[in-house]
């Protein structure tokens, strides 16, 4: 549901639901990539749990991906869920994809039994990530598979040299992204500090690791018109976000990038560009032959 960049332990997601949704639609080719994958490594699927949501973007992939099963959108916000709906209805598939509103990692009781969890970017958000990740394994039936997105490379979206400010802005905001990170982390309830091991948390959550797998995202130059949006409006953010952590020189570069108006922003360059990498952790439920 969240990007590395949505860190706090305040976050209206509902108020960002526009922007989560457009993220999600740029990241379809890099989604599309990841749904085939699971694909391959699970049969007979016919209920899937969307954990952490959003708008819905990866939950009508799912049901796209796995024709024969209904998938159940979780998440927390109520106006994230009905940009779900809306999304699922939009796209014929609302037979298939229905909501539940919950917080994580409780809540999920009333979901029954799946065949296959996917949730991406939620689980860093909880405090204890190895008991989140056991309440997502109860709702597997055993030898169901656990898919986890967390972890990969940040987005880049420009040269290192933008012609304006100074060299390496992208650079400058990984770390200060990366330090708001790991406050976000200490801040939440019942915070536990693991070693980002995924595969080593998931078995600690009493899974069998079955696999990662990292995906790419590379829309080269020139970007495409919702690709500028995207990326405008998340600069935007990020410059309200870390306004107390950046200096007046990169604040003034983030202002000008985010301008549709100015000839050296996201919306009339002509070298903008996304790319990023994804990563995707799997494990198992063990059978009863396990």
């Amino acid at each position: 549901m969240t990007d590395h960049h949505h860190h706090s332990t305040k976050i209206d997601w509902d108020a960002m639901g526009p922007l989560l949704e457009l993220e999600g639609e740029v990241q379809i080719p890099l989604l599309e990539q990841a749904t085939g994958w699971l694909r391959g490594r699970s049969g007979g699927v016919r209920r899937v749990l969307d954990a952490g949501s959003g708008p819905g973007v990866m939950s009508c992939l799912l049901a796209r991906e796995f024709p024969a099963a209904e998938v159940v959108a979780v998440d927390s916000g109520r106006e994230l869920l009905d940009r779900a709906e809306r999304r699922a209805a939009r796209q014929g598939l609302a037979e298939r994809v229905r909501t539940h509103l919950a917080d994580l990692p409780g809540g999920l009781d009333p979901v029954g039994p799946v065949d296959l969890v996917w949730s991406s970017k939620a689980v860093h958000h909880l405090g204890d990530q190895v008991a989140a990740l056991a309440a997502l394994a109860r709702c597997l039936r055993p030898g169901g598979l656990l898919a986890v997105s967390e972890g990969g490379l940040p987005r880049r979206w420009l040269p290192r040299d933008i012609g304006i400010g100074r060299p390496g802005l992208q650079e400058r905001l990984d770390a200060l992204n990366a330090d708001r990170f790991t406050e976000m982390r200490a801040e939440l309830p019942g915070s536990k500090s693991e070693v980002e091991d995924w595969p080593a948390l998931l078995a600690a959550a009493g899974l069998e690791p079955a696999g990662t797998r990292t995906f790419l995202l590379d829309l080269p130059a020139p970007a495409a018109p919702g690709v500028r949006e995207f990326v405008a409006a998340d600069l935007a953010r990020l410059r309200e976000k870390l306004a107390d952590r950046i200096d007046a020189d990169d604040r003034a570069a983030l202002g000008r990038l985010a301008d549709p108006d100015d000839p050296e922003g996201i919306h009339r360059r002509p070298d903008v560009f996304l790319l990023s990498a994804q990563t995707v952790h799997t494990a198992r439920r063990p059978g009863p032959d396990s």
